[in-house]
């Protein structure tokens, strides 16, 4: 960027990434110089991974991004220099990160509002069947963050570091070995942190929560849905099925954030439906109750998100 004048530099940045992530304008004067750089390296057919120096941003992907684009992977941050703070998950919890981190595991098919330190961060972009093999619901991962206080975080790092020293000399097979290693010991230490993985108790809670979620996924439409029901029909004890879900905010908040990106989903997909069908598609007892959740989850109507992602339907 430093090739750009002063007054278009961050400008320039934003371009730069905004295939993946919007830069959002904040407190930045326009004409003061914004320092950042990216090496890009794409591994195999599924994996990419970049090296970037930034000043401090604020990041984000809206709800209304995600329905007009294709990212559907999953980002694996290592800060090696400076951290994160400020990582918001806009849902039914309006979930934040209560310190600086420094490993960030996010869903790009999920919003999140993220604040970045200057710093210098390694991330991996992965496929969500890399993220399976220790989440039965990769989606679990999102907005997840690690410090390197835990032996396997701590070997992660130490990979991660010296994956970023060597990658430009390597061979294309050792360089695509090594990503490879480093996003699953990343992805081993949120597993761990999330108790999904060592030994035949994570090995059941695992298998519960992929329990839990299909059958959640099965019955998403029907408005008698809730954490009760789940435990009756699957005959799990309560306690298990509370931790199972604790980062979700509980099950109840894990199931109404879910029937809230179905809807988003039907929004953008069915743009002549009705908000009053989805709203009932997805199991919301009434257009009204839908429309709380919504706006205030989303910060925006169904309407207007609607609207917002470029589609327009009929009248409620």
């Amino acid at each position: 960027m430093d090739a750009e004048p002063p007054q278009r530099q961050f400008q320039a940045w934003r371009e730069r990434v905004g295939h993946v992530i919007d830069v959002v304008p904040w407190s930045l004067d326009s004409g003061k110089p914004f320092h950042a750089a990216i090496d890009r390296y794409v591994v195999g057919d599924d994996i990419v991974f970049t090296d970037c120096r930034s000043d401090a941003m604020l990041l984000e992907r809206s709800l209304a991004r995600i329905s007009t684009d294709s990212v559907r992977n999953y980002a694996l941050h290592v800060f090696v220099e400076g951290d994160v703070d400020g990582v918001t998950v806009p849902s039914s919890t309006h979930r934040e990160t209560p310190a600086a981190a420094k490993f960030v595991a996010l869903d790009l098919g999920q919003p999140v509002r993220m604040h970045r330190n200057d710093c210098r961060v390694l991330t991996f972009f992965v496929p969500g069947t890399m993220v399976q093999e220790v989440f039965p619901d990769p989606e679990a991962i999102h907005a997840r963050t690690m410090q390197p206080d835990s032996p396997i975080a701590q070997l992660a790092l130490d990979h991660t570091v010296a994956l970023g020293r060597e990658i430009a000399t390597l061979a294309a097979p050792a360089a695509e070995r090594a990503v490879r290693d480093a996003a699953r010991l990343l992805i081993a230490g949120f597993g761990k942190q999330a108790r999904l993985s060592g030994g035949a108790g994570a090995a059941a809670r695992a298998a519960m929560f992929g329990q839990v979620r299909r059958y959640v996924q099965a019955n998403l439409h029907r408005a008698d849905l809730s954490p009760e029901g789940v435990l009756t029909a699957l005959r799990l004890p309560r306690p298990t099925l509370y931790r199972l879900f604790q980062h979700e905010g509980g099950l109840g908040a894990y199931i109404r954030h879910l029937r809230l990106r179905h809807a988003a989903d039907d929004l953008v997909r069915y743009p002549h439906l009705m908000v009053t069908d989805v709203a009932y598609g997805v199991g919301f007892k009434s257009p009204s109750d839908f429309t709380r959740a919504f706006r205030r989850a989303y910060g925006m109507s169904p309407q207007e998100f609607r609207a917002s992602s470029g589609t327009s339907g009929k009248p409620v």
